[in-house]
């Protein structure tokens, strides 16, 4: 399953397949002309010490991809970005697998590096995904820490 929306801003897909990081930023950066900058981010599965075999990332398709494109939307005109990507992981993956990638194009590297940052601390705060953690001690849900409130709360301070 790989779901992909377009016309948001920029480019958001969905995927339970694996996907190469490095791939996706040279798709993404090719034929950049007028480009002055891209800011990336690539999240990978953690194993925590053992305590965590896999990651498990649920979301409703359609509706998931519709509220990250909406935000992304919001990124692209807060920060006049040229173009944008996010690649999101769903289902189960083991520890060092990517998870997420986020790709930011603008005219200059303070406007890429800081939209990267606003898209990561809304997909990691603010997104329609439910994780779940997988152990030896069995199963559990994640839910967002203080910090990645305070993260996504900065944003809303600034104008």
């Amino acid at each position: 399953m790989t779901l992909l929306r377009q016309g948001c801003g920029g480019q958001v897909r969905l995927t339970d397949q694996a996907f190469d990081p490095g791939a996706e930023l040279a798709g993404f950066a090719k034929d950049r002309a007028e480009v002055g900058a891209v800011a990336t981010f690539t999240g990978l599965a953690r194993a925590d010490g053992g305590a965590t075999q896999s990651l498990e990332l649920e979301a409703y398709p359609g509706f998931t991809e519709a509220r990250i494109g909406e935000f992304a939307q919001a990124a692209r005109a807060r920060f006049d970005l040229l173009d944008l990507a996010i690649v999101h992981r769903v289902g189960r993956m083991a520890p060092g697998e990517p998870v997420v990638f986020v790709a930011t194009a603008a005219r200059h590297r303070r406007a890429a590096f800081e939209a990267c940052d606003y898209l990561m601390d809304y997909l990691k705060s603010r997104a329609p995904f439910w994780k779940k953690e997988h152990g030896p001690d069995g199963a559990r849900w994640i839910e967002p820490r203080a910090e990645d409130h305070a993260d996504i709360s900065r944003w809303d301070k600034e104008t």
